[in-house]
Parts: structure tokens; C-alpha cells; sequence
């Protein structure tokens, strides 16, 4: 009935409004009269009124914009993809795919494509919309540095860092005294001119160097540490720099600059003094997800936008006053990594790869069409990889490194990356460079930048200093060896409790090894060492008091599940031991690990289900992590769900097939090196025909009377299962006590569930 009403209802407003609508147009057309209306003839052809409407509609500025932003962002993701591929940063393919996409490819090659595309007079708006692409990418390039970090951080990284600045610089202003007068466009002069060679020249890639550093594993080394904290000294002392080149190059002079250098002090002075502060109570405030709400957010943008827009108004470029917005923000790194996905995303995915594409349409490598223009690119090339490279190099073996680490951070130095984009286009656009010099630096600024990996590569084949992330006493076969993973330091206790339980008596011929791995996404460059510290100390002081000999690891990488597969496999470890939540245990969310509502059964059934053929079970109650790491680890591995664990005295192993035997031997390990008391379930009543494991349970007796106790009862009671410390049962078992709702889920104590 509801249906038909609505249907009646629905047609009658339609009808009704439709006619209306019909009917005002109708007498609205005798307004016309003596208003000049010009009409379209009927017979005409629609289809060609189509065609043309369709025409004009490509033409429409919007509509080229858009078709440029689609066109750009699939060619740079496809270009990035495949040099990430081959093991370059995706940052160089995006830089070629802007070369490709300019007059260098494809428009030379199919210039009616370009021009249809790329038409002159759409540049202005791709210009300042990849410009605001850069205000949003600097701001976060000035969240990921640390100010403290030239503080904190050791004096040798500050005195590399300057030498990496002032050698090439110096080296750049040479270069240009002799390729003035060939390249130098008219009317500029040779200050402006050498000193932006100079600032090309000393510039480094703080966010591809950073990259590099973390894809190689190397945050926790010294090298990482050090490389990481140059490349932000040398950021923030470019970028100063550049600004005041910026004043000079737009003043005329170095003495009509001082008013400009003067108010960018100032500028800078309000900015740390006063609007940090005032950023760092809000940020305070607002640490969380849930908090950062849009007021606070926009608080945030409008300083960033204040900011630019005062360093564009003083002189020094919006780009300065972007990159310096992103230095004052709050220190509270979970508040910058929020603050920066929100960010991120947009300027890196959608707007970067615009200024890519519109530096690559300056770029015209034809017009270098001459050997001795080559022959200045290869002399450019040369004297960046002189100044930075190796003044780099030199600076950091002069300050104690040794020449392998010397070299690498020189290598490292050497990556320019889209920073020298950004310092190219800004000399492009004051009219400092010349369209063939500005080509010629592209081109050094895509092969320093390209030639990072493989110089690496080089360096630690010629060195031959091997790392491995396994201990090297792990290869003795004839130990038992425990790898225990742990997310929190709490847990790790956990763990290394359970493992020391295992092996306590063995010193001599077993090995535990504590290992912590982090996302390189949720932790800062420069606070590496200090988690390292916060996740370590604490299970090393826990492994004094157990006296526990311990091995420990540590490493920030992108993928924990694969590394904790390696690492383990690659040992040749016996068990691997990693954690569980106790929400497991938590009423609410069983039900929504397991896909079903938890209830409570009759335990008088229990031996039946496991017995049963039927069931098979469906429901995984682990997460992804844990399967992943149970189906790929090659070794027998052991899943901790903490429920309170405080001692391993008292352990209840339920064996409810022949194929749970192994759990014996992990019986044995615990009475002998533990003196722990075992009580087995022999739930399928098979142990006592296993020849085997009735040798095992009688030498066990032998060395520990009394340690061990077989139960053969059909029901478990609570007030039994409350006694005790910690379960150990195997991982199919534990499967079909999960399938079949137990009580136990709710009376069990800590569980140790066995892959073999």
C-alpha cells in the first residue's frame, strides 16, 4: 500500500513540476520580443552542432587542465613504477616522465599531439598549480627535518655537511666565470649568474637521500645517522642560502639586498620566536586523530599560506617560507606524521608530478645539438661530482670516518633530486639561466641523482664489508636457538620469559635472540637510535635479571612479516616465538576475530568435537601478520597469547591427537631447565600406545620425579584451568577448540599455541 502511495505521490510532483516548468518556458518566450535573440536554425545539422560543441569543449581551459593532470599522473606513476623496479628512487622516473612528456620526446616526435595537449597559453595555470604542488611538498620536507638535530646531533655531521655546501658552491662559481659569456642570457650579471651555479651545484636531495638510507636499512647505522643528519644541515643551510641569492639576483646588488636580508631575518625571528610556540600549545592539544579536526587543521594551512606568502612578498620566494612553516611545526612526531598524511598524499600523487612535467617542457635537449655543448654538459657533470661527491668524501674523512663510510656519505651528498628542480626552475624563472644551461643542469641533476645506488653498489663491493642482519654465532647447528619477535617492550618480557623457561639450563648450548622490527612509516629518521634504545634496554635488562645470555636486533624496515620470515629462516632457528593481544580473550572482540558470536557449550562435549571426524575448521582466529608468518616460517613456531603471565610453574599441555605428541618434548625442555609441573590432558587416550612418548614421559620421570602427570578425564574443570600458568597446545587443536566455542576460551590461562 506504502508503495502505491509513494508511486502516486512521486508521478503527481513530476507531472505537475514538469508541466509547470513547460508551461513558464512557453510564455517566457514572448518576453523575447525586441531583445535581438538570435536562434540556432532548425535544419541544421545536429550532429556537426555536436561535433563542434564537443570542439569547443576540449578548448576550455578546465578541460585541457584536467586532461594535463590525468596524462601526467599516469605517465610519471607508470615511469616511477619501473625505475623503482630496477632499484632507483621513483622520483627519476617521474623527472623523465616530465622530459618525456616536454619538446625532448614527445613533441618532437608528435608535435600535434603536444600542441594539442601542451598549448602555450595553458603553461600559466600548469605552472601555478604545480607551484602550490611545491608549497604543499616543501612544507612536509620541513616537517621531516628536526632543528634539534644540528643541536643534538654530533659536530662532525654539521662540519661535512658545510663543506658539502661551500666546496661545489665554490667550484659552481668557477664554472661560471668561464661559461659566462657563452651562456649567461643578456642583460644579467655575473653575481647573479655564479652565484646560482653555486647554489645548483651545493644543493642535496634531503628527501631522496632520506629515502635511499631507508630502503637499504641503514637508519640504524652510524653512516644512516650521520648521512641522514648532513642532508638536513645542508638542507636548512641551501635553502638560507638560496634566499639570499634570491634577494641579491632581485635587488641588483649585495648593498640594495640588505633591506631585503633584513626583513627575511626578522620574518624568520617572528617565526621561531612567536609562531612556533603558538603552534607547538595547539599541537599539544590536538596530538591525536580524533582531535586534529578541520579548525585545527586550517590553523595549520593558513600559517603555511601566511608563511609563504610574507617570504614571496619580503623576496626570498614562497618555496623559503613553505619549507620554514613545516620547520616550526610541533616536535610531536605522532602529531607530524598525522599532519603530514594529510598532506602527502595530494602534493606527492596528484600536484608533484604537474611541476615534473612542467619543468620537462622547459627542458629541451635538442637544442643541444652541438659536440661542444655536449662536451659543457659533461664538464657541468664533472664539476658536481668533484665538489659534492668527493668534498663531501674528504670533509667526512677528515673528521675520523673511514674511507669506506667517507665515500658512501660523498655518494650520498651527491643525490640532488627534485631539490635542484626546484632550484633550476627558480633561476629559470628570474631569468638567470638560459634555456641550453638550464637543460645542461637537468640533465646533471637526473644522472648525480641516478648514479647514488650504483656508486653505493661500488663502494661496499669494493670494500667488501659484509652485513648481515643474523648473528653470526647463529650458524652452530648444534644449538637450540629461540627467536623471539616482539612489538612492545612489554611483550618482549613475555616472551623472553617464556623462551628462557625453555633453555634456562643450557646456556652453553642454546642461544636466545630478542628481536624488534619497526615501520620506517611510523618512526622519524632522526629518532632511530633513540627507539632503538626505548625497545632494547628494556628486554636486556630483563634478560640480567632472568640471567639469560641474549642476543638482541633491531631494524626499521617496510615490511615486518617478510623481514621476520627472513631473519628467521635464514638462521636456522629451532622456534620462533612471537605475540598475540590478550583482546583475543576479550568477549567483544572474539566474536569479531573469529566471524561469529561466542557462547558457551557443554564441556561434556568437548572430547567428542575434537575427536570427531566432522568440522573441519574455517574460521583463522589469527591476523595477517601471524598467518603469513605460520605459513612461510620453516621452522616450528610458537603464538603467545598473554593472559597476565607472571611465572611458567604450572602448564597444562591438552593432547587430543597423535599428531600433538611433539608437545611432550616441549614438556621435557621445561621440566628439565625450569622444573616446571606438567599436567597432560590425554584427551583422544592414544599416548599410552605411543612407544616413543612413553620412553619420554618415563626418562622425564627419572630426572624429575613427580614433574609430570597424565589426566585422562572427559571434562576440565574451571577451578583446574585457573590454577594454572600457561597452556600449551598445538595449532590444529587450538583451531578446533576455537570452532567449537569452548568455555575454555574464557578459563584458560596464558596459551602458547605450537606450530611443529
Amino acid at each position: 500500500m506504502n508503495k502505491i502511495k509513494n508511486s502516486l505521490f512521486y508521478v503527481t510532483i513530476i507531472g505537475g513540476f514538469t508541466a509547470l516548468i513547460y508551461w513558464v518556458i512557453s510564455k517566457g518566450a514572448s518576453l523575447e520580443v525586441g531583445r535581438n535573440v538570435v536562434k540556432k536554425q532548425i535544419e541544421s545539422n545536429h550532429w556537426n552542432d555536436f561535433l563542434h560543441s564537443m570542439a569547443e569543449n576540449l578548448q576550455h581551459p578546465l578541460a585541457i587542465l584536467l586532461a594535463q593532470i590525468v596524462t601526467i599522473i599516469l605517465v610519471a606513476r607508470l615511469f616511477g613504477w619501473f625505475f623503482r623496479k630496477i632499484g632507483q628512487p621513483s622520483v627519476i622516473g617521474e623527472m623523465i616522465a616530465g622530459i618525456v612528456l616536454g619538446p625532448s620526446l614527445v613533441g618532437m616526435y608528435f608535435p600535434e599531439f603536444s600542441a594539442l595537449l601542451f598549448p602555450k597559453e595553458s603553461l600559466g595555470n600548469l605552472q601555478f598549480l604545480s607551484q602550490i604542488g611545491l608549497i604543499l611538498f616543501m612544507f612536509v620536507i620541513g616537517m621531516e627535518l628536526d632543528l634539534k638535530v644540528l643541536k643534538n646531533k654530533a659536530h662532525d655531521a654539521v662540519v661535512i655537511s658545510h663543506a658539502s655546501i661551500v666546496i661545489p658552491f665554490a667550484l659552481g662559481l668557477v664554472l661560471a666565470y668561464f661559461i659566462y659569456g657563452t651562456f649567461a642570457p643578456l642583460g644579467v650579471a655575473f653575481s647573479s649568474f655564479g652565484l646560482f651555479m653555486g647554489i645548483a651545484m651545493s644543493i642535496t636531495a634531503f628527501p631522496v637521500l632520506a629515502r635511499i638510507v631507508q630502503e637499504r636499512g641503514m637508519q640504524k647505522t652510524k653512516l644512516g645517522t650521520i648521512a641522514i643528519t648532513c642532508a638536513a644541515a645542508d638542507d636548512i643551510t641551501a635553502w638560507c642560502i638560496l634566499a639570499v641569492v634570491i634577494a641579491i639576483v632581485k635587488a641588483g646588488s649585495l648593498a640594495s639586498s640588505l633591506y631585503v636580508i633584513g626583513m627575511a631575518i626578522l620574518y624568520v625571528i617572528i617565526m621561531l620566536k612567536i609562531v612556533r610556540p603558538f603552534l607547538k600549545r595547539v599541537g599539544d592539544l590536538n596530538s591525536t586523530r580524533e582531535s586534529l579536526n578541520k579548525p585545527v587543521v586550517a590553523i595549520f594551512f593558513i600559517t603555511l599560506l601566511i608563511s609563504a606568502y610574507a617570504s614571496e612578498l619580503i623576496g626570498i620566494h614562497a618555496l623559503f617560507g613553505a619549507f620554514l612553516a613545516g620547520a616550526i611545526m610541533p616536535e610531536n612526531n605522532r602529531f607530524r606524521n598525522i599532519f603530514i598524511e594529510k598532506v602527502e598524499d595530494v602534493s606527492i600523487i596528484v600536484l608533484l608530478p604537474l611541476f615534473f612535467v612542467f619543468t620537462g617542457l622547459r627542458t629541451q635537449i635538442g637544442l643541444l645539438n652541438d659536440p661542444e655543448l655536449w662536451k659543457i654538459t659533461g664538464l657541468i657533470i664533472l664539476v658536481a661530482v668533484v665538489g659534492k661527491f668527493f668534498g663531501s668524501a674528504f670533509a667526512a674523512k677528515f673528521m675520523g670516518q673511514n674511507w669506506k663510510d667517507s665515500l658512501a656519505i660523498g655518494a650520498l651528498m651527491n643525490t640532488r633530486g627534485l631539490m635542484e628542480l626546484v632550484v633550476l626552475n627558480i633561476g629559470y624563472d628570474l631569468g638567470v639561466l638560459s634555456t641550453e644551461i638550464f637543460t645542461m643542469m637537468v640533465i646533471m641533476a637526473l644522472i648525480t641523482t641516478f648514479m647514488t645506488g650504483p656508486a653505493l653498489d661500488f663502494i661496499g663491493f669494493i670494500f667488501k664489508d659484509k652485513i648481515t642482519e643474523v648473528p653470526q654465532e647463529i650458524g652452530t647447528k648444534s644449538k637450540f636457538k629461540i627467536l623471539l619477535s616482539f612489538a612492545t617492550p612489554e611483550r618482549g618480557k613475555k616472551l623472553l620469559q617464556i623462551a628462557n623457561s625453555l633453555v634456562k639450563k643450557q646456556a652453553d648450548n642454546s642461544i636466545v635472540t630478542a628481536m624488534h622490527l619497526s615501520l620506517s612509516t611510523e618512526i622519524h629518521s632522526f629518532d632511530v637510535k633513540e627507539h632503538e634504545r626505548k625497545m632494547l634496554v628494556p628486554i636486556i635488562e630483563e634478560s640480567k635479571r632472568l640471567n639469560q645470555n641474549m642476543i638482541s636486533l633491531f631494524k626499521v624496515t617496510n615490511d615486518i612479516d617478510s623481514d621476520i620470515i627472513d631473519t628467521a629462516n635464514q638462521g636456522e632457528y629451532d622456534l620462533l616465538l612471537v605475540g598475540l593481544g590478550q583482546s583475543i580473550f576479550d568477549g567483544t572482540l572474539l566474536g569479531k576475530i573469529l566471524g561469529f558470536t561466542t557462547r558457551i557449550v557443554n564441556p561434556d562435549r568437548l572430547i567428542d568435537k575434537f575427536t570427531g571426524k566432522e568440522g573441519l575448521f574455517e574460521n583463522n582466529p589469527f591476523d595477517e601478520r601471524t598467518r603469513h608468518i605460520i605459513s612461510k616460517a620453516k621452522m616450528p613456531v610458537g603464538i603467545f597469547i598473554d593472559k597476565d603471565l607472571d611465572e611458567v610453574n604450572q602448564v597444562f599441555i591438552p593432547i587430543f591427537s597423535k599428531e600433538d605428541a611433539f608437545l611432550i618434548e616441549y614438556a621435557k625442555k621445561l621440566i628439565s631447565n625450569n622444573g616446571s609441573q606438567i599436567t597432560t590432558l590425554d584427551a583422544s587416550g592414544e599416548l599410552k600406545n605411543m612407544r616413543d612418548v612413553q620412553e619420554t614421559i618415563r626418562s622425564i620421570e627419572q630426572i624429575a620425579p613427580n614433574h609430570i602427570m597424565i589426566m585422562n578425564e572427559r571434562t576440565i574443570k574451571k577451578e583446574f584451568l585457573e590454577s594454572q600458568n600457561l597452556m600449551i597446545i598445538s595449532l590444529d587443536s587450538w583451531k578446533k577448540l576455537i570452532e567449537s566455542q569452548s568455555i575454555w576460551l574464557n578459563n584458560t590461562p596464558s596459551v602458547l599455541i605450537l606450530k611443529p
